[in-house]
């Protein structure tokens, strides 16, 4: 085959190689390129819980999902995985973290949640904390998938200043609906929103997310986002628990207290909700904090207690409150790590 000839230098009227001329040092003053610089974190947006669906055109509805609230960085030289606390959880999820890098984007924070689902398509908090290793585990999850909700960051720029529907219509060109992947859109849902909760609540799920399609992204707890559960749950401190010879582990019951103000209040306890596995994950986790008197007052002595400093928060699935501030029909659903910054439930 023959060689292409060599490329001849393209000369100047004088005979000499046109060579380009040697640029100016960008003047300090001068405004930098039109991109903004990566935010290391955003603190997350949060949903105020509120006893009815908002109605009005301003809004909009999606499933609420039962997992962790997680923020993906997808950046040029590679994948970070925060929780909502901010702590780098990366390596805990790594089908999700080689998910975001096939995404095909340079730079991206996606907002969302990590789940497990169970046999009916149901995210199931007990079942990731079990694919994690229980509270404080070492494990990794290989079931967990995340569903995204926002887009705050995306090719260079932030977006933290644009509504909801311009954030989500970035969002559905990067993660398509109806995927299948282990990067899943979480959909908006066109329904009454009485109606969607009612659907909701029939099959099992832990409720709906109302969401203004004006708003923008604003970090905390301000009303933009809505939540509407079907059954309450929050979280609260285990303070001990009651002995059983025939309960898993010997756990009878938790006691459990919730804030008022700087302190701790109790609400009663639960007693069911657990497995094997989990009573005994709590059990080893008790066994190391026990104290001699409650961290809140229990009322009457309960004979077969064992007290535990107020360091554990546990996830609670309640009906309602009693009359004299107790939790009715309350149970188990797992221990919130210390990296999500769970809220302990405050009495007002």
């Amino acid at each position: 085959m023959t060689r292409p000839p060599k490329s001849k230098p393209l000369l100047s009227e004088a005979n000499e190689p046109v060579r380009s001329r040697p640029r100016k040092r960008r003047d300090p003053a001068q405004p930098n390129l039109p991109l903004d610089p990566m935010p290391d974190r955003i603190e997350p947006c949060l949903a105020l819980l509120k006893p009815k669906v908002p109605k009005g055109p301003d809004w909009v509805y999606e499933i609420k999902w039962d997992g962790y609230r997680l923020a993906v960085h997808i950046e040029p030289k590679g994948v970070r995985i925060l929780t909502r606390g901010g702590h780098d959880w990366t390596h805990r999820f790594p089908a999700i973290e080689e998910a975001a890098k096939q995404l095909g984007v340079n730079t991206a924070i996606l907002d969302g949640e990590a789940v497990v689902y169970d046999e009916q398509g149901r995210s199931d908090f007990g079942r990731l904390q079990q694919s994690l290793g229980g509270r404080g585990g070492k494990q990794n999850s290989f079931e967990a998938m995340f569903v995204a909700f926002d887009i705050l960051y995306f090719d260079g720029h932030n977006l933290t200043g644009m509504d909801l529907m311009a954030r989500r219509h970035l969002l559905e060109s990067l993660v398509p609906a109806k995927g299948e992947g282990i990067i899943r859109l979480s959909e908006e849902i066109g329904a009454d929103g009485d109606k969607l909760l009612a659907a909701a609540c029939e099959h099992g799920l832990e409720g709906i997310i109302a969401k203004n399609r004006h708003s923008t992204y604003r970090s905390g707890r301000l009303g933009d986002w809505v939540k509407v559960k079907c059954t309450q749950s929050d979280s609260f401190v285990i303070i001990g628990y009651e002995r059983s010879m025939v309960a898993r582990a010997g756990i009878g019951r938790l006691l459990l207290a919730a804030r008022k103000g700087k302190k701790l209040v109790y609400v009663g306890g639960v007693g069911t909700g657990f497995n094997e596995r989990s009573a005994q994950a709590l059990r080893d986790l008790m066994d190391e904090i026990v104290i001699s008197k409650p961290a809140a007052d229990t009322g009457r002595k309960k004979r077969d207690a064992v007290y535990v400093k107020p360091t554990l928060i546990a996830e609670i699935e309640y009906r309602a409150w009693t009359h004299d501030g107790k939790l009715r029909h309350a149970s188990y659903k797992g221990l919130r790590e210390e990296q999500d910054e769970a809220s302990i439930y405050e009495i007002t």
